[in-house]
């Protein structure tokens, strides 16, 4: 057993069918839980289907709260968690006012914002709204640049771009967020040619989906990229997404505690409407003690 590992934990509430006095519940009760360290929303414009977090299919229609928006309402009545969206679609808005967006979210926040932001995935959405879903590769290459963007708007007086994909002009973004230099890249996905060197550039913290072996597969190809420009791969916390089945509790912690094992400290417990009452209490006293518990001790 691995110990003696600082662990991470936060909760995301999926903002589809449900509404926002009800996730607000569930953002109040762990903001009061000191071992509940960060708190996240989605980015879709509609329910991901009945058999989220696969998205293979299922009922898209319900409703579905815009993600920004609401992190921004979020973060005026929560004091203490860090939040952010897990993760941010580059393709659904330009990165200037993206750029622009997350500062004004920092700010209001006191300065716990987690930017977190990837390539894009959603066929059904950007179908549906006329979004370009361009080719993976694209995609990619489009987010590589989209945080170069974001990067220099957060720290550079009035910068100016000129990428293949985007361009900015004189693209003051004022005020500056609240962190410095700026805040952190949070970057979901795991593409292993581009993703992962996006990654290893300009994240505090990679976020991955998939199979422990993959992640240990992807995990140790990050460290590479890291070395191979002078970052220490310890600098980028490694972050995975469990979706909790409130009446087995205990399936949720083993699952973690093998992620764990393989290297993940930023561990985020997905929650689905209905929440129970009292649901993140149960998951401190059910899974996050245990956890901290075992490894960190």
């Amino acid at each position: 057993m691995i110990a003696n590992r600082k662990l991470s934990f936060g909760i995301k509430t999926v903002q589809q069918r449900t509404t926002y006095e009800e996730i607000l519940r569930i953002w109040k009760e762990a903001d009061s839980i000191p071992s509940i360290e960060h708190a996240w929303l989605f980015d879709h414009l509609m329910p991901l289907g009945s058999d989220f977090p696969s998205p293979l299919g299922g009922d898209t229609t319900g409703p579905c709260l815009e993600g920004w928006s609401l992190l921004a309402a979020y973060a005026a009545v929560t004091k203490r968690m860090r939040l952010g969206l897990m993760v941010t679609s580059n393709t659904y808005r330009h990165p200037a006012m993206l750029a622009n967006i997350g500062a004004t979210v920092d700010i209001i926040s006191g300065g716990r914002m987690d930017f977190g932001i990837g390539a894009g995935w959603n066929d059904t959405e950007h179908h549906a709204y006329r979004f370009p879903l361009y080719a993976p590769g694209e995609r990619i290459r489009r987010l590589g640049e989209a945080c170069e963007i974001i990067k220099r708007m957060w720290t550079e007086t009035a910068p100016s771009f000129e990428g293949t994909y985007y361009q900015i002009n004189d693209a003051y973004c004022e005020p500056k967020p609240m962190q410095k230099p700026h805040p952190p890249f949070v970057i979901g996905g795991a593409g292993e040619k581009l993703t992962l060197r996006i990654v290893a550039q300009y994240a505090t913290i990679w976020n991955f989906v998939g199979s422990i072996e993959s992640f240990q597969w992807k995990g140790a190809l990050l460290d590479k990229y890291c070395t191979a420009i002078g970052r220490d791969p310890q600098t980028i916390q490694r972050s995975i997404q469990v979706l909790v089945n409130p009446t087995a509790l205990e399936e949720t912690r083993s699952q973690l505690h093998s992620y764990i094992q393989a290297g993940a400290t930023h561990l985020i417990l997905s929650l689905l409407a209905p929440y129970p009452e009292g649901i993140v209490q149960r998951l401190d006293e059910e899974i996050v003690r245990p956890l901290k518990t075992a490894f960190e001790s």
